[in-house]
């Protein structure tokens, strides 16, 4: 009894530690907005997007921080748009080109109307006209990395979230991990997509053993261990990622 009541304390003491959460030192962690809650919605594209948009304008020093409900109440003029609601980043970038984007504060709740008009420093401006000031079109690349077609050309992912049907720069994945690293050293904004989630990266850690991973900032609110951060490790980033939206610039391109 003695031995056996040994055995399970040990494998106590095993399952307790492998439940410790894993610690992370921070080499890079960029400047974002509060993380948001996208509830029981299915629409965390929008939200990681707009997180990546509002990254890349505070890396300039101005401060932007986007409704994801306004383009969530704009999905409803979107006759292909699947009733889940889902997308991709590629689709957040075709939306807010179309029907423009609204601040935070203008509007917190998607059963609320769409404003007509944004105020900001004393100025008046159109949805659309404010989103070219935020994201001027053709500012951001989509990217991919399927070894099952041609790389260096664009590629449609064939999946329903792409019902848009945007086409992607596809690249090995070997370089896509290190543009997307370099892109965030330099403070750059990275909607990352899986085929289950989106989230934002906003900076880069390792843990204890030098293992690398991504700061993610996910839109499933603040009441998680991170506080609204996740970490995504380099090695499941080359598993999971499906796409990857960063401008041009943060890319290497003119």
């Amino acid at each position: 009894m003695r031995r056996l009541c040994y055995f399970m304390a040990v494998l106590l003491l095993l399952g307790c530690t492998q439940q410790q959460p894993k610690q992370f030192t921070h080499e890079v962690l960029n400047r974002m907005t509060p993380v948001k809650d996208q509830g029981k919605s299915q629409t965390c594209w929008i939200y990681a997007m707009l997180a990546a948009i509002e990254t890349e304008h505070l890396a300039w020093g101005d401060s932007v921080n986007l409704s994801p409900y306004y383009i969530e109440k704009m999905l409803e003029q979107e006759p292909n748009a699947p009733e889940s609601k889902r997308g991709m980043g590629a689709t957040l970038l075709r939306l807010i080109q179309k029907y423009g984007i609204v601040g935070y504060d203008a509007m917190r709740k998607v059963e609320t109307p769409a404003p007509k008009w944004v105020f900001m420093l004393g100025a008046t401006y159109t949805p659309q006209e404010f989103a070219r000031s935020v994201c001027a079109p053709d500012e951001y690349i989509a990217l991919t990395s399927n070894d099952d077609e041609p790389y260096y050309q664009m590629t449609d992912i064939d999946v329903p979230d792409n019902w848009l049907h945007d086409r992607y720069y596809n690249i090995p994945m070997d370089s896509l991990l290190a543009k997307t690293e370099r892109a965030v050293r330099t403070h750059h904004g990275i909607c990352w997509e899986s085929k289950g989630h989106a989230m934002a990266i906003v900076g880069i850690a390792h843990d204890s053993i030098g293992a690398k991973y991504f700061i993610m900032k996910n839109s499933w609110g603040t009441d998680r261990p991170h506080k609204g951060l996740d970490y995504l490790s380099f090695e499941k980033f080359k598993r999971k990622t499906v796409a990857i939206e960063m401008t041009k610039k943060a890319y290497g391109l003119p």
